[in-house]
């Protein structure tokens, strides 16, 4: 019999591409994924495409996350194990049980007395290694399952989140709200760092309570977000790539 031989793919997607978004806000990781890969099986005409995101951001966070297509989902892990940069927002004076504005504020204390310097001096405590509870509403599995998922239905308190380390490199004050004792922060960190937790425990060395406000991931590695695209502007210039 003559042999059969399979046609492998040859446009530049199916081969491997790594691509860089800003995500939008309120849309979660996998839904800029699934976009992607709709968007590419549409144009390129195929049922079937690999598409995989290189790191978790939040709902409510946006910024650096990498895309990576075909063959090159094969580096993922890679990217993953790459530093991590963040703008913070983080508001002082109470605390949310997802530790950001997934849920409401509460526990609410006066922060009048808190001053930039006071702040200053408590964010210099948590450069270094050191062990890190993630938040009981994150993805993070326990038992198999994404600890959120317990969390939603409203059993967090019975779920055990497992300390992992991690290492703060820098985090530096950028703006400063006197008024409203909200700051913003640039955070660079080891990979698996969560931001999130950061402000929670700001909060909690401070004695004031806080949640993380806001959040922007500006870099992973060596790629920032100067090199990132928007999603609406991927879908128009989609041809450019051929």
């Amino acid at each position: 019999m003559p042999d059969i031989q399979t046609q492998q793919p040859t446009d530049p997607f199916s081969l491997g591409k790594v691509l860089v978004f800003d995500k939008p806000l309120k849309w979660t990781s996998f839904d800029l994924v699934n976009k992607v890969r709709y968007m590419l099986k549409t144009h390129l005409g195929i049922k079937k495409i690999k598409v995989g995101h290189a790191g978790t951001l939040d709902p409510l966070a946006t910024g650096v996350l990498i895309v990576c297509t075909g063959k090159k989902t094969k580096e993922i892990t890679s990217f993953q194990d790459h530093d991590k940069e963040y703008i913070a927002t983080v508001q002082l004076g109470a605390t949310t049980p997802s530790f950001d504005l997934e849920t409401q504020p509460e526990n609410f204390k006066d922060v009048s007395n808190i001053t930039r310097e006071t702040v200053e001096e408590c964010l210099k405590t948590f450069i270094g290694n050191q062990i890190q509870y993630p938040p009981v509403y994150s993805a993070k599995k326990i038992d198999g399952k994404p600890a959120y998922i317990s969390a939603h239905k409203g059993k967090g308190d019975e779920v055990k989140m497992r300390p992992h380390p991690i290492e703060i490199y820098n985090i530096n004050i950028t703006e400063w709200n006197n008024n409203t004792k909200q700051f913003k922060a640039v955070v660079a960190c080891s990979k698996g760092t969560y931001i999130r937790s950061l402000a929670h425990d700001i909060g909690q060395k401070l004695g004031t309570g806080a949640y993380l406000a806001g959040l922007r991931r500006t870099k992973i590695g060596d790629i920032s977000l100067q090199s990132a695209i928007l999603i609406e502007d991927f879908e128009k210039n989609l041809s450019n790539y051929q």
